[in-house]
C-alpha cells in the first residue's frame, strides 16, 4: 500500500525509477549527523507466519532464562542467539473454534494478526477484524514509500471453501486492512522489484521495462547521472556504503531477470506465463527475502508480513527428499517417519529465516544495525499439526528494537496467555498505543 507523503531518504530517479537509498555521510551537515547520533533510528515491525505446526518437541529449548544448546530445529540461528527470544505459553483462543466447528486451519492464518474469531462463510460476507501491522500503518503514518509491505510464496484465492466451510481468503492471508478486507501478498518477485523501484508512473514504468528488456539494461542505468553526482557528496564510508547497496539492488535484478527466464522455459508451449516464480522454492524464498530486507534498509516501509505459505499448504518439499505434502504429514499421528519429516521442514524454514537475520544484521544503521532496530515475529497459530491445538505456540521474537528488548532468552509465559498482549506491547514501541487489541489481556511482561 502506497503511502503518498514524500520519504526523507535520498532517492536516485530516472525513467519510470525511484531508488530510495538508505541513510549516507556526507550528505547531512554536522549538525543534523550530531542529531541523528543522539535520535532513535526508524524502528521496524514484520511478522513472518508458517503453516501446519510444528515438531515442539525439536523446538522449545529445555530450560528457562538464557539461551544455551538450541534445539534442531532452531540450530540454523545460533549466530543469531544473543538476538532473539524463544515464547513459550502464549495461546490464539480466537483460532480456537468456540463453537464453530471444524476449520482450524482458517482461524490459524485469520486469528494469527488479528486475534479476533473470524465468521465462518465461504462466501462473500467474510469478517474477522484488523490486523495489528495495519492498525500501526493506519494509526502512526509513517513517512514512508509503503505503509505496509506484504509479501509471500504461494498464491492465494480470496473466493472458494478452502477449510471446512471457510473462505480461502482466511488461509491464504495474515494481514487484515479492515475487518473484512483482507490484503493480498505480493508473490511475484518482478512485481515486488518493479514496486520497490518504480515510480509510481505506470506509462513511464512501462517504458522503463521495455527498454530494459529490448536494450539489456539495468534499473541502475537509468540513474546513473543522479549516482555519481551524489558521488561527490559522500564521504568515503557513504560512497562504500552506497556502492555495496546498489550493488545489491543490480544482483537483485538478476535473479529477478533469471527467474524470469526459467518462468517462460518452464510454461507448455504457446501458454502465457507472465510471473518471475524462481523454479526452486528456496531461490525463491531468498530472493523475496532480500527484497524484505532491502525496503527495511531504504526506510521504503517499516512494517511488513510474510507467508511461507498458505495456512493449510499442501505442498510437497522435494528439495528436501520430501515428496509428500505438508498438510498430509502434519497429520503424522506421532508416527516417527513422518514426525522427522516435519521437523525437517520446520528446520528449513528456519535457515530461510536466519539468511535474513544474516542480510539485516549485516546492514550498518548508526551506532548498530538494521536488525537492531527491528521487531519480527516468527509462527503460526497452530502448535502442534496433528492436534490442532492453539495453545502454547512456537513464537520467536528475534531483534533488540532500538535496545527496548532485552533478547537471548527463552521466556515461558503462564498457559494460554494471549499472543495478543506480545501485539500491544510491540506496538507501543511503534508509537501507537491502545488499550485492547483482539482478545488482549494486557501487555506482556518481561520483553525488558
Amino acid at each position: 500500500m502506497s503511502n503518498p507523503r514524500i520519504p526523507r531518504r535520498t532517492v536516485l530517479k530516472g525513467l519510470g525509477t525511484a531508488i530510495a537509498l538508505p541513510m549516507l555521510e556526507g550528505l547531512m551537515p554536522a549538525s543534523a549527523l550530531a542529531a541523528q547520533a543522539v535520535s532513535p533510528q526508524p524502528l521496524r515491525m514484520a511478522f513472518l507466519f508458517v503453516p501446519n505446526g510444528i515438531n515442539m518437541e525439536h523446538w522449545t529449548p529445555a530450560e528457562e532464562g538464557e539461551l544455551g544448546k538450541l534445539p534442531s530445529i532452531l540450530e540454523p540461528l545460533d549466530p543469531f542467539k544473543s538476538q532473539f527470544n524463544v515464547l513459550t505459553g502464549l495461546t490464539h483462543d480466537k483460532a480456537r473454534a468456540n463453537g464453530d466447528g471444524p476449520g482450524d486451519h482458517a482461524r490459524s492464518a485469520s486469528a494469527f494478526l488479528t486475534a479476533s474469531q473470524p465468521y465462518k462463510t465461504h462466501g462473500a460476507d467474510i469478517r474477522v477484524g484488523i490486523s495489528v501491522d495495519q492498525l500501526v500503518a493506519q494509526k502512526v503514518k509513517l513517512p514512508t514509500k509503503f505503509s505496509t509491505l506484504e509479501l509471500g510464496l504461494e498464491r492465494g484465492a480470496q473466493a472458494g471453501n478452502c477449510d471446512s466451510g471457510y473462505s480461502c481468503a482466511y488461509s491464504s492471508a495474515i494481514s487484515w486492512r479492515t475487518e473484512s478486507t483482507p490484503v493480498a501478498k505480493e508473490v511475484d518477485p518482478r512485481q515486488v522489484f518493479d514496486r520497490l523501484f518504480g515510480n509510481g508512473d505506470t506509462p513511464e514504468m512501462d517504458e522503463s521495462r521495455a527498454r530494459r528488456d529490448r536494450q539489456r539494461k539495468s534499473i541502475l542505468d537509468f540513474v546513473m547521472d543522479d549516482a555519481k553526482r551524489l558521488q561527490g557528496q559522500l564521504s568515503l564510508k557513504g560512497r562504500r556504503k552506497l556502492d555495496e547497496y546498489l550493488s545489491s539492488v543490480r544482483e537483485i535484478e538478476k535473479r529477478v531477470e533469471l527467474a524470469g527466464k526459467e518462468a517462460v522455459e518452464d510454461a507448455p508451449k504457446g501458454a502465457v506465463r507472465p510471473t518471475g516464480m524462481p523454479r526452486e522454492y528456496s531461490d525463491h524464498s531468498r530472493l523475496m527475502l532480500d527484497m524484505l530486507a532491502l525496503a527495511f534498509q531504504a526506510d521504503l516501509t517499516r512494517v511488513s508480513t510474510f507467508m511461507f505459505a498458505n495456512e493449510g499448504s499442501n505442498r510437497p518439499y522435494r528439495n528436501l527428499g520430501i515428496s509428500e505434502g505438508h498438510h498430509q504429514l502434519s497429520h503424522h499421528q506421532r508416527d516417527a517417519e513422518k514426525l522427522e519429516k516435519i521437523r525437517q521442514i520446520n528446520h528449513f524454514h528456519i535457515q530461510q529465516l536466519a539468511y535474513l537475520l544474516g542480510k539485516l544484521n549485516s546492514m550498518e544503521e548508526g551506532e548498530g544495525t538494521v536488525l537492531d532496530n527491528t521487531m519480527l515475529v516468527y509462527g503460526c497459530a497452530i502448535s502442534d499439526g496433528n492436534r490442532h491445538n492453539h495453545d502454547d505456540l512456537p513464537v520467536l521474537l528475534i531483534g533488540g528494537a532500538g535496545g527496548t528488548i532485552k533478547t537471548g532468552r527463552h521466556i515461558r509465559y503462564a498457559h494460554n496467555t494471549p499472543m495478543a498482549n506480545l501485539y500491544l506491547s510491540l506496538m507501543d514501541r511503534m508509537n501507537c498505543t491502545v488499550e485492547r487489541f483482539g482478545d488482549s489481556t494486557g501487555r506482556l511482561d518481561r520483553l525488558t
